[in-house]
């Protein structure tokens, strides 16, 4: 009998330390902020932003071209094809908003990467700038494009993307996410993409309070305090003017912020130059992908212990 006893002891002692070894599981969510500018970013009033630069690293000027291929349009489908593969524009295809030319069997949605090395691993990505969704995303086990069909749509599209996909946060086991958020883009737009015009920086504490609901989402979640969460943020370009077409050599243009926050990244400014490009690969390296060389990423990983 006090064998017996000694032995269950014993099992639930192993268990214990077995179960406390076990690495935290990894998440990941992106963030995309169509038409951020950095400038008006931070005269904003933001206190989620601001909570996520206090967990991790940040940089105000991060570009949306890189230094081997400038030839694509300063515009959202190039913009967010380089976001969302990790490669420049000379390799996804991707030149304007049309799409001609795309190259995502080649060098496909990041998500493609995730499940070729984690084929179990939920995936999703919300968006209401239809394009992303009709061209651009691939191996999500859920998307929704919302269609927004004016820009005057985007508000409320933007409500709906924080509203559906914090309810898959909490109550879904999926490792990785995608949520863009359009509204900004069409702010600046209409009025003006500068620190100084009152509906553009609306738009942008609008958002801040669209990624204060996701964080409350990941927070509620029952095994949270087990999780290893990344979340990343930048956008696609910035703006001048009511414009951000041919904007090559227009650093309000080409200059986006960039956000990596989590309990595994170093914290404060990020002193390094950080691309677009870089939101993959600092994804896929935070979820444990092995990142092979013939995948031809052009991005690196930043601000990741």
């Amino acid at each position: 009998m006090r064998f017996s006893l000694l032995a269950v002891l014993l099992l639930v002692i192993s268990q214990t330390f077995t179960h406390a070894a076990d690495p935290p599981a990894k998440y990941v969510l992106v963030i995309g902020v169509d038409g951020l500018r950095p400038d008006a970013l931070q005269k904003a009033t933001t206190p989620n932003f601001d909570k996520l630069s206090r967990n991790g690293a940040t940089s105000y000027t991060c570009q949306i071209l890189g230094t081997r291929y400038k030839k694509n349009d300063t515009i959202s489908g190039p913009g967010w094809s380089s976001f969302l593969t990790g490669v420049w524009a000379d390799k996804h295809g991707v030149h304007d908003n049309s799409f001609k030319g795309k190259k995502f069997g080649e060098y496909p949605h990041f998500f493609a990467r995730v499940k070729s090395q984690f084929p179990t691993y939920k995936t999703a990505h919300f968006v209401d700038w239809a394009p992303i969704d009709d061209h651009v995303v691939s191996h999500a086990d859920f998307h929704n494009g919302y269609k927004a069909h004016q820009p005057s749509d985007l508000g409320a599209k933007d409500k709906a993307i924080a509203a559906d996909a914090s309810k898959l946060i909490a109550d879904k086991d999926y490792r990785v996410i995608v949520a863009y958020f359009g509204n900004c883009d069409s702010a600046g737009h209409g009025k003006g993409f500068h620190p100084s015009v009152p509906t553009y920086i609306s738009a942008i504490e609008a958002v801040d309070g669209h990624i204060g609901t996701l964080l409350t989402a990941i927070a509620s979640r029952t095994n949270y305090k087990q999780e290893d969460w990344l979340i990343l943020l930048s956008a696609d370009h910035g703006g001048k003017g009511t414009g951000h077409s041919s904007g090559h050599n227009v650093p309000e243009i080409l200059t986006t912020p960039f956000i990596v926050s989590g309990n595994n990244v170093k914290r404060g400014p990020i002193k390094e130059q950080v691309y677009v490009v870089d939101i993959p690969t600092t994804a896929l390296h935070h979820l444990g992908v092995d990142i092979a060389a013939d995948w031809k990423l052009d991005g690196k990983v930043i601000g990741l212990r």
